[in-house]
Formats: C-alpha cells, structure tokens, sequence
C-alpha cells in the first residue's frame, strides 16, 4: 500500500528493521545490527533517552535533567546503517507491514516493539488519577519538582493550619524502588534542606507517607533486604503504611482501605506499571498489565516478522509465568541477543533462545542506606557497602561520559554539604494539566 506521506527514509535496497523506542533496549538492538546489512530506523516520540532509575532525583532537585538524559541522534552516530526519526507511533498495520505516526506512515521488513511502560493507575477514574503525580519522565519529574515547591511557596501565604499541613505533606504510593527511594529522598528533604529553605514553616507538621498494599516494602527483594528497607527508611522519618491501598483521592483527601484518610496536596502514584501497548496487533497477543506474549526468541505470538523486547514483552515460562522484571537488564539483554538472532534469521540460521542472566536487584533508601541482593538471592548487603554498590552501578550505566561525571560530581557536592542547588520552579504545574 502506497501513503501519501511517509517519514522520507531513504530507500538503500536493503531490508529495513524499525524499533520503535529508543530505550535501553532500542539502542541495544541497533548496536547488534550496526554490521547487518541491514537499514534500521529507529523511532521515538522524544529525542532523547532517559535513564530512568534516577528520575527521582530529578524531581527532588538533586540532579539536573540532562544529566539523566542522552541525545537519540548522538547515541546513534556511530551505527552506520541506523537512521532516526523523532514521532509517535499511532497503529501497525501487520496485514501490509507499515506503521502510522503523527508525522506519517512507514514500511518495514522486520518491526521491534521496544516502548516501554507506563503508569497503570489501575481502577482510578480519570478525574481522579489526573490528580496524582507520577514519575515515568523527565517531564513528569520536573513536573513533579515544581509542584512540590509551589505547595510550599503557598504554605508561606495561607492562615489555615490544616491547609498549611496538607500543602506540605507528601503522599507516596507504591512501595517498590521507586516509591521507597522517592519517600526516602523527601524524607531527607524534610530533615535537611526545605527547613533551611523556608525557615517560616515548621516541618516538623510536615508528614511523608509511603503506602503499600502488601505486607512488606521492596516485594520483588529478599525479606533480608526488605526489613533492612523499612528500618532505614522509618529512620528518615517517613511514615510507612504496610497492608495499606488508597481507595480514593479527591480534593487532597486520600481515602484508605483500613477506613482512615490523609490530607496531603501532593499523591504520588508509582504503584503500578503496564506495557504502553500499540494499537494494530491481533487479541491472540494480548498478555497481562497490557503487555505482549512473545516466544522464546522474542516472537510476537502469531507473527513471524515482529518482535518485542524489554517491559512491552511478556515471555511466559516455568520460572517467570509473568514474564521477566520490566527492568533495564532484561530489555538491554533481549536486544542485544534478538540482534543476533535477527541476523541469523537473514542468513537461513537456527536461532538462540533467551535465557535471563539475573545481575541482581539493589534499591537506595537514602544517604548512606541502601539494599542489595546477589544473584539468586545468594547474599545481602545493606547500609553504606550496598549505597556505594548502588552509586557506581547506576552512575556506570548512564550513558555518555559527561552524564557519568555531572552526576558523580553532584551526589559528592550533595553528600558534603546536605544540600542541593536545583529546587527551581522553572515552569509551574498545576494538576490536571499534565
């Protein structure tokens, strides 16, 4: 089928491989075929990629944004046949193999689904989730940051004691990584920087909740690793809620499940995620939190030239009847071997089954506190060990060497003076808008 706009890709007599999503385990893949013959394009709403584990910091004004965040284009320069065009995928259209974006339609030989998640807000109603912040971007981080501070800026102005409270409190939900390492980055906020900020208030009326439906933080960690996270981040003074879901959210109010409510102008929702699917696919690929069944090589189930990798994909085995974590390690491993199996495919090759190699999983608490589980869960560790593990990992996997060293030299400005410079309100948000 012929469209009357496209996105001007040259044609080069090559077959053409086209990754939607320039995450970690886009560019993975493109690294793997940057010797095929082979043209890739590569597509994404945003020009840039962004390291998301450090999100949080953005938001709490620890790092700036580009140090969490790379250019698509730059990342691309030195794969020879890779070509990028910055645009929202709209549909596929298996039955001629073409995608729609806002920018135009585009053929492909070969399609990878490399998107990623986003929030799943679960049962909220629209008018209710629009009220809660969330952390999936850099925007939503900033976002976050500046809404953070207005509440505070207002606080300065209102007669209301329980207005005043409820301006200051912060209400995390979700207590896996993110959410713990969000309530304990406030939870430092609280004890450190906002009082020598606004030294009017008193923030000793200022609460940080964090909420979790099970009963332990940090579930997909060892129970080790999970104490060790309730004990240091109770020691940050955040008020942890175990067993606890919000069944309700409205005019700053949430409502719980134990019959209690909280008053806090600021909900943060980082306690769900699901695969931020593509319209176009048959329903025989549709697995749960919205991602998509794939075989063993990555294999959209019922057809033979697209792919998934990463959070979109959904492997169902013995050992993972979910699929795997949606975590960077397992997307960075899918492309890298789906490139070679692509290859392999072209030249009349049998192909390599994915196997996971678990690197471990490690979360930060705070300053000095941090959990880390081996491999298998073979061994712990927690406290300053596990935080200065946490650091070198994280600040190691950012891409570009300027990136590495703006945020090592931050977090040592940040540990020496308890402090940090980027508490600015660059554009204000209100809720609803974002």
């Amino acid at each position: 089928m012929v469209h009357e706009k496209d996105l001007k890709i040259p044609n080069t007599g090559q077959k053409r491989l086209v990754v939607i999503g320039g995450g970690f385990g886009g560019l993975e893949i493109s690294n793997a075929l940057k010797k095929a013959d082979l043209q890739v394009v590569v597509i994404d709403k945003h020009n840039y990629l962004t390291f998301q584990p450090l999100l949080y910091q953005v938001a709490t004004g620890g790092l700036e944004p580009g140090s969490i965040a790379y250019p698509l284009r730059r990342a691309l320069r030195s794969i020879p046949n890779a070509i990028f065009r910055m645009a929202e995928v709209i549909q596929i259209s298996p039955e001629d193999n073409s995608i729609e974006t806002n920018n135009g339609w585009l053929s492909y030989d070969y399609l990878v689904l490399a998107v990623g998640s986003k929030t799943n807000f679960f049962s909220f109603k629209p008018e209710e989730s629009s009220q809660m912040m969330q952390l999936k971007s850099v925007t939503n981080a900033l976002d976050m940051r500046s809404f953070i501070l207005q509440n505070y800026e207002k606080a300065l102005l209102t007669s209301d004691e329980l207005e005043k409270e409820s301006l200051m409190n912060v209400a995390v939900v979700g207590g896996g990584p993110t959410g713990v390492e969000l309530a304990g980055a406030l939870g430092e906020m609280k004890n450190h920087i906002l009082p020598k900020d606004y030294p009017e208030l008193d923030f000793r009326k200022m609460q940080v909740h964090l909420f979790e439906a099970s009963s332990r933080l940090l579930g997909a960690m060892s129970p080790i690793s999970s104490d060790r996270s309730l004990k240091y981040i109770k020691g940050f003074g955040v008020n942890v809620w175990l067993d606890t879901f919000v069944t309700g959210y409205k005019d700053g109010v949430l409502s719980l499940n134990n019959g209690k409510s909280i008053s806090a102008q600021t909900m943060i929702w980082t306690a769900g995620v699901m695969g931020a699917r593509i319209d176009g696919l048959g329903t025989q690929c549709h697995g749960p939190a919205n991602r998509v069944l794939v075989d063993e090589m990555n294999k959209v189930t019922g057809y033979e030239n697209i792919f998934a990798i990463g959070d979109i994909a959904c492997m169902v085995s013995e050992n993972f009847p979910k699929g795997h974590a949606m975590v960077a390690p397992a997307a960075m491993q899918q492309g890298k071997l789906l490139g070679e199996n692509i290859i392999k495919m072209m030249n009349g090759k049998p192909l390599k089954p994915f196997e996971y190699f678990d690197k471990g999983s490690m979360a930060t608490v705070g300053r000095n506190k941090a959990v880390v589980d081996f491999p298998g869960n073979k061994g712990h560790l927690g406290g300053f060990i596990a935080w200065l593990a946490w650091m070198f990992v994280h600040a190691i996997t950012l891409v570009g060497f300027r990136n590495k060293l703006i945020v090592m030299v931050g977090w040592l400005y940040n540990y020496f003076n308890y402090d940090q410079t980027l508490r600015l309100i660059i554009r204000p948000f209100k809720k609803g808008k974002g």
